[in-house]
């Protein structure tokens, strides 16, 4: 393994060593799952639920978490925010194999949101 040391001690391995040491840590894609939908239910479920919205895992596929937004988070135009600034941040900062989340909305909700 050939490592080439930086003045401020980082140490940077080559493409092909990096490919490998990620293929050695690599979760299957059940974990992953379970971990988000812990994460989900344990931590962002109750917040959204207060506002009378609520959120799941849809898919999970390539680093990509697709959330289902529904209830009153379908149509919210915090929605957005909520979904970027903290599902977002925090599955990135827990899951590190979640590089980004997008999501859908309910297209059957009639639930009327809190902010238009």
């Amino acid at each position: 393994m050939s490592i080439k040391r930086m003045p401020y001690h980082h140490t940077v391995y080559s493409d092909k060593e990096r490919k490998k040491n990620l293929r050695e840590k690599m979760r299957s894609n059940e974990e992953v799952i379970r971990d988000i939908e812990r994460i989900l239910t344990d931590y962002v479920q109750p917040s959204v639920e207060m506002h009378g919205g609520n959120v799941s895992l849809h898919e999970f596929n390539d680093g990509i978490a697709t959330i289902f937004m529904s209830g009153a988070c379908s149509g919210c135009a915090m929605s957005s925010l909520t979904l970027h600034a903290g599902i977002e941040n925090m599955l990135k900062y827990y899951v590190k194999e979640v590089v980004a989340v997008k999501g859908i909305e309910d297209e059957n909700s009639e639930v009327d949101p809190y902010y238009k």
